[in-house]
């Protein structure tokens, strides 16, 4: 299987493209994700739904609007509030996890390996198979 992620922005559109995602997929629906990092002393998260692989397909793509969003604990947010209210709609609940920031990585490809290998150890996607 192939994971993948797939980045969204970081604006208001952004995270309704990725609800309306996550909405119109709820059949696929594997997790939704909250990555907590801090940025030049601002504690921001990314917001990241992964849905099932497509069947026929082993591709597993992980949606992520990256680094954009407020920690609602330092700042409530109309953003992170219509995540956690998608997923409280899809009965999911909201894993979260601390992570290095991306600008800690030369290229954006390793910080995405970087974020695979952390969920696969933590058995929040699959292994590779």
């Amino acid at each position: 299987m192939i994971q993948r992620f797939i980045e969204l922005g970081e604006g208001l559109s952004d995270l309704y493209e990725l609800i309306e995602l996550a909405r119109t997929n709820s059949n696929r629906i594997h997790r939704f994700i909250r990555l907590n990092t801090t940025i030049n002393e601002r504690p921001v998260t990314s917001l990241v739904v992964v849905l099932q692989p497509a069947s026929p397909g082993k591709l597993q793509p992980l949606y992520i609007c990256r680094e954009g969003v407020p920690q609602p604990e330092w700042k409530e947010n109309k953003r992170y509030n219509l995540f956690a209210e998608a997923a409280s709609e899809l009965k999911q609940e909201i894993v979260t996890i601390d992570v290095k920031p991306s600008s800690v990585f030369n290229e954006r490809e390793l910080y995405y390996q970087y974020l695979t290998g952390i969920l696969r150890m933590n058995n929040y996607i699959p292994a590779l198979s």
